[in-house]
């Protein structure tokens, strides 16, 4: 992006954030509560830039001082110049990069809790084995962050301890920002337990991240659901064995199903479902935009689509490679911990790259 192409975004934004300040203060809306609350988040997210903006505009101001003592008859006042323009000067960059990744629209979703879900794919009980050490993988990164939460929402077991499917959410600010990443094909290969002859295997396991959605981006009409109970076979003892509270929920216009009997009881596990449910139709819709994009443009877009390999898993060689962005790691026992923000960072990084130059475009 152009400097002065950047400039007039920024002060486009400084008019905002002042107009913000002046409507939160008006007599005609300091009592609509729900307004004020909208043109206070509004600002605060505006603040980070102008903040930035002002301590640029300052140093530019200073550039331009200090230039025009350039020219003083005083030597003195002119090594001080020449000083003050140096330091200036080296500030002046890094506030530029500041500015301009400010300037790159932010994805409304990164702050949302999220929803996961984990099918084994080609690779049989293999898969299955995988499927759940991905489970652990993300479970123990949400344990290291600070105040996340983990809950189980379905799961379909195999019978030597992997899945068929989980699907679990993971609540804690900024979630979706840093998983988002994950949706896509993981491939692993490795030599089975069973395998007797030590021959490599290769498996695929699928990921899908889904952003929580509230009721207000997605209605779910209650005609559109057909709902039946059962006896649930998960974790509550007794209890859970004798009631039916485990649901079952089809959204009769796109057949989708969710089910879920993870909690004690039944208007939870409504809940829970309805909550994943939302977050699956918004994605399908999501897609289809993406698809009506694509065939507009004749181009691929990265849509992130769940069919794409994203990553590899080699065991024999301790080595994980994230195909989207070329990057190897040689510590795959540190990654199957959890161990994974070297490649949240830098695939975090691509995206700002590649949005920062479709904004210059």
């Amino acid at each position: 992006m152009d400097t002065q192409r950047m400039l007039e975004r920024l002060d486009l934004i400084q008019a905002r954030y002042d107009e913000l300040t002046e409507l939160m203060s008006d007599p005609a809306t300091v009592q609509d509560y729900e307004m004020i609350a909208g043109y206070a988040k509004e600002r605060s997210d505006l603040q980070e830039t102008v903040t930035a903006y002002a301590e640029y505009r300052s140093v530019l101001q200073g550039l331009e001082e200090a230039n025009e003592m350039l020219h003083d008859e005083d030597p003195d006042i002119r090594e001080m110049a020449q000083d003050e323009a140096r330091g200036l000067a080296a500030r002046q960059g890094p506030l530029e990069e500041l500015l301009s990744k400010l300037l790159v629209p932010k994805d409304p979703r990164d702050e949302k809790n999220v929803i996961i879900e984990i099918r084994a794919g080609a690779g049989g009980d293999e898969a299955g084995l995988f499927a759940a050490e991905l489970f652990r993988l993300y479970t123990r990164y949400a344990e290291g962050q600070s105040k996340w939460k983990t809950h189980m929402i379905s799961e379909n077991r195999t019978g030597i301890g992997g899945y068929k499917e989980v699907v679990f959410s993971i609540e804690g600010k900024g979630a979706y920002s840093r998983l988002k990443f994950e949706s896509g094909v993981h491939r692993v290969q490795r030599v089975p337990s069973t395998e007797s002859s030590g021959r490599i295997h290769t498996s695929t396991v699928t990921v899908a991240v889904l952003p929580e959605v509230d009721d207000v981006e997605i209605e779910v009409k209650q005609s559109d659901l057909e709902i039946t109970t059962y006896g649930s076979s998960g974790p509550g003892g007794q209890h859970m064995q004798k009631n039916d509270t485990a649901v079952r929920m089809v959204h009769k216009p796109t057949g989708v199903v969710v089910t879920c009997e993870s909690e004690r009881s039944l208007t939870q596990n409504k809940l829970r479902a309805l909550g994943v449910l939302r977050a699956r139709l918004y994605e399908a819709e999501r897609q289809r935009q993406i698809t009506e994009i694509e065939e507009a443009r004749r181009s691929q877009v990265g849509s992130g689509e769940r069919s794409e390999k994203i990553r590899t898993y080699n065991y024999p060689q301790n080595r994980v490679t994230d195909h989207r962005i070329g990057m190897n790691s040689h510590n795959l026992p540190a990654i199957m911990e959890g161990d994974i923000d070297d490649f949240i960072e830098a695939l975090t990084l691509d995206e700002q790259t590649r949005r920062l130059s479709d904004v210059g475009a």
